[in-house]
């Protein structure tokens, strides 16, 4: 990146520092679902998080072969997936004769499988649950992934996926998988080290070089304010879980599996209809959804050079010149993904 576009990357890595990763932005696309009475609830027991929940959208056309799994933001709710809650993108699936997977919860949990419950100073979660949208007085709350180690992980590449093919007939291998924020690393994380269940990975606005400067202190800050979780739970600084995590350095697996890539993220500049909205919404967006971006936008421009540098040739990048950390963006780039996703599974 030069000249302004450099600087504003450099801006926004410095002022998503003091910002969360991942937040569910004021206001929604105008093709918002909220719940949708065309899918249906999937509970399958997880050993270590007790019974999850998962919504279920079917393929138009009723078939079984073709299957993607939808990934969440940070604040992700115990009650719909953000895709579900925030787009219309599972029926617009559903209408390319794709099954939709969309786990329902994982507040902060990155999918991943933590080291430990989250707890602070040996102190484990287990007070009130009420959301007080301040991290700082949730830390010792109840919570997801408080009385409990959070397993996720394991559940999408076990439980779940075989709970799919015993009860419905979904085909466990060559499925999709995409998510945005956290969401976007984690599906890259999951086709890396379980590819013969994905053979396609989306990530839209993802943070890909989680262990570059500042990355673990910038994501602590997010869990904090995203729930009151601690990072230290997730994983030890530098350990090989860590490591595990992060697409920047397992970026040489996904070139030898082959498997098929789509990777974006916005400019930090509003879309339209981030404008389109009473004016005190867009401005909350735009302050928030800007730096976000940027440091996803730098996170993912550093994926790039080190996938470049390994000669990768199984990536599709899209780099809007519009996009903020919003569900506006992250709607209209699966729109732009699906049909390349589409041809790569099943």
């Amino acid at each position: 990146m030069r000249g302004s576009g450099f600087k504003r990357a450099v801006l926004g890595i410095a002022a998503a520092l003091l910002l969360p990763l991942g937040v569910t932005m004021a206001g929604t696309p105008s093709a918002t679902a909220a719940f949708d009475p065309g899918a249906f609830d999937f509970w399958v027991d997880s050993p270590v998080m007790g019974p999850i929940k998962t919504r279920i959208f079917r393929a138009a056309d009723g078939n079984t072969s073709r299957v993607v799994y939808a990934l969440d933001g940070q604040r992700a709710t115990e009650l719909l997936n953000g895709w579900e809650n925030d787009t219309n993108v599972g029926n617009v699936l559903s209408s390319w004769n794709i099954n939709v997977v969309m786990p329902v919860g994982g507040e902060s949990s990155f999918y991943a499988d933590w080291a430990a419950p989250s707890s602070f100073f040996g102190i484990p979660g287990g007070g009130s649950s009420a959301q007080t949208g301040s991290g700082a007085t949730e830390m010792f709350g109840a919570g997801p992934g408080k009385s409990y180690r959070y397993d996720w992980e394991s559940f999408l590449t076990n439980q779940l996926r075989w709970a799919l093919r015993d009860r419905l007939g979904f085909n466990p291998n060559r499925n999709g998988v995409f998510g945005l924020s956290m969401g976007g690393s984690a599906a890259l994380v999951l086709a890396a080290y379980h590819p013969d269940q994905f053979s396609y990975a989306g990530s839209f606005s993802g943070y890909l070089n989680i262990s570059a400067p500042s990355m673990r202190e910038a994501i602590r800050t997010a869990m904090l304010d995203a729930g009151g979780y601690n990072v230290d739970s997730m994983a030890p600084p530098w350990s090989p879980q860590w490591f595990h995590m992060d697409p920047f350095v397992f970026a040489p697996t996904l070139i030898g599996n082959n498997t098929r890539l789509w990777i974006a993220a916005g400019s930090g500049t509003p879309m339209q209809q981030d404008l389109d909205i009473p004016l005190g919404m867009a401005a909350d967006r735009l302050i928030r959804g800007a730096p976000l971006e940027g440091l996803a936008l730098a996170n993912t421009r550093a994926f790039q050079l080190r996938m470049d540098s390994l000669g990768a040739r199984n990536v599709v990048y899209d780099f809007p010149p519009t996009g903020l950390h919003a569900w506006t963006n992250w709607q209209d780039e699966a729109y732009r993904m699906i049909p390349d996703m589409s041809a790569n599974i099943g």
